[in-house]
């Protein structure tokens, strides 16, 4: 029972901040995702195409959340966007103290976008709200068709669904078909893009409609 209430209140304590962010964001017009996914799917990549279709079409900044190292910072710092490293040290996921304190070190007033790329993990960044406007949970064809029934609550959180790397569908025992059907069973309203960072088949329709988000 004493740890249920340390969650509850860590959790809203979270969420207080986590609200502060929100208005922050509000107040300057920017548009904010949490990107999540398990380790290796993909969602560095990701991110990558999707500076290189949105450069020079919106502002955009990126906050990068990892265990250790500044590797995917640097990966992204390359696109010539704003980038702020945050290293939980062991952290399983980020939360809203911890982008307020990255906050300090962009300038709002020149975003429109901001990214934030959560810890790869698919358990504790659902129940974390660090004041997005929406989660996109991303999935490789690697990890199989089941894991939208096995992680439930991320999926159930999230808006957008990408599945990655279906270049590797011949290959891998991931039928598309059931991905999309255990996902949409969990979350209807989902909007699912698939992509390959490879070939970059679906970058077009996913940073086209992520514009659209934004500017609109």
């Amino acid at each position: 029972m004493s740890v249920v209430t340390i969650e509850r209140k860590v959790l809203a304590k979270n969420d207080e901040i986590a609200a502060q962010n929100r208005a922050r964001f509000e107040q300057h017009g920017i548009f904010v995702f949490n990107i999540v996914s398990s380790p290796g799917s993909g969602k560095t990549s990701i991110l990558e195409r999707t500076l290189e279709r949105l450069n020079g079409k919106l502002r955009v900044a990126v906050i990068e959340g990892d265990v250790q190292t500044d590797f995917d910072a640097q990966r992204v710092a390359r696109y010539n966007v704003p980038t702020v490293q945050i290293m939980t040290l062991g952290g399983c996921h980020l939360e809203a103290n911890l982008v307020q304190d990255a906050l300090k070190n962009l300038d709002l007033t020149n975003i429109q976008l901001l990214i934030i790329e959560n810890v790869g993990n698919l358990v504790c960044p659902a129940n974390y709200d660090l004041g997005e406007a929406m989660k996109v949970v991303v999935l490789s064809t690697t990890e199989g068709d089941d894991k939208p029934l096995k992680y439930p609550g991320m999926f159930r959180k999230a808006s957008v669904l990408i599945i990655n790397k279906i270049d590797l569908l011949p290959y891998v025992s991931c039928d598309l078909t059931t991905l999309k059907r255990n996902a949409l069973q969990i979350n209807p309203a989902l909007k699912v893009f698939e992509t390959s960072c490879t070939t970059k088949a679906g970058i077009d329709e996913w940073s086209d409609w992520l514009m659209q988000k934004v500017t609109s």
